[in-house]
């Protein structure tokens, strides 16, 4: 992604008058997510997630202006990779890539965590048969923080709705199966009813396929889009998906998702704004496969 020519500036602009400016804050805010400091969109309202980008990109280039003074301009309009990636053919690599290639946000910076789902792949990433309603998906949090990308969570997970939900429907379209992408749509929260536990809770719209003819899988399906309860919860350590999921994306055991819950919970954005929306990519595990090859 090419850098946005940020307006120039003869003296430093103050904090507070370039959340007035809502072109240069746009501009600057470009930059930013390019960078991966900033989740997109660039909307011209330079709050605390802004400042918290800014900061760090200054910090990173060593530039001591405490308001966004030339030295910062100038950064932002020549620097291409504010932490220089070094990626490789392991697991975390290939999902940058392959993320990449997708033109999807890749969070860099200490403590700022992408959330992936693999759909049908093992713990190294090695492809499986997707049997309907096993536990045979990947639920993934990789760091970026020195440029070379880390696998800090990696736990049995599942990205599709079980047998009891796909045959006892709670919505007459079809158990939601969630189309692969990138969405950030998802709050901490509280998932259930009779079993309540921390949770990330969908806030924002995603997009589903709607499995009316029941065979388990996607192909032919009609797409949904909407708020639908698609939450990040655990699956009760049961054996099989079964009931664990109607179209969640489900942690399989309650500990592994207690150790996803209270890694997110140390995101710095998440820090900063305990009502930070987080992003998630779910991503097909033949598609990832193919990263390798190429």
């Amino acid at each position: 992604m090419q850098a946005t020519e940020v307006t120039p500036i003869v003296e430093s602009v103050s904090l507070e008058s370039l959340a007035r400016n809502t072109q240069l804050a746009k501009e600057v805010q470009t930059n930013l997510i390019r960078l991966g400091l900033l989740d997109p969109p660039a909307d011209g309202k330079f709050g605390r997630f802004s400042l918290q980008a800014l900061k760090e990109f200054q910090s990173l280039r060593q530039i001591s202006e405490s308001e966004l003074g030339p030295e910062t301009i100038q950064a932002l309009k020549e620097v291409k990779e504010v932490v220089p990636l070094k990626l490789g053919n392991d697991l975390p690599s290939r999902i940058v890539k392959y993320m990449q290639s997708k033109n999807y946000f890749v969070a860099v910076g200490e403590k700022r965590y992408n959330i992936v789902y693999i759909e049908g792949a093992d713990a190294d990433g090695t492809p499986n048969e997707d049997t309907f309603n096993q536990w045979n998906d990947r639920r993934i949090v990789i760091e970026i923080a020195s440029g070379i990308p880390k696998i800090v969570g990696n736990w049995l997970a599942t990205t599709e709705p079980g047998r009891y939900y796909t045959f006892n429907l709670m919505n007459l379209k079809g158990a939601a199966r969630i189309s692969f992408g990138q969405y950030r749509s998802w709050q901490v929260g509280t998932h259930g009813n009779s079993d309540r536990h921390e949770a990330l809770v969908q806030c924002l719209a995603v997009k589903v396929y709607r499995d009316a003819d029941r065979n388990g899988i996607r192909n032919g399906d009609a797409i949904d889009e909407g708020l639908f309860g698609i939450n990040q919860h655990w699956g009760y350590d049961l054996r099989e998906v079964g009931a664990a999921s109607a179209g969640c994306l489900v942690g399989q055991s309650r500990n592994s998702h207690k150790d996803f819950m209270r890694l997110i919970k140390q995101d710095r954005r998440y820090q900063l704004n305990n009502r930070y929306v987080f992003f998630s990519t779910i991503i097909p595990g033949d598609e990832l496969a193919k990263t390798l090859a190429a």
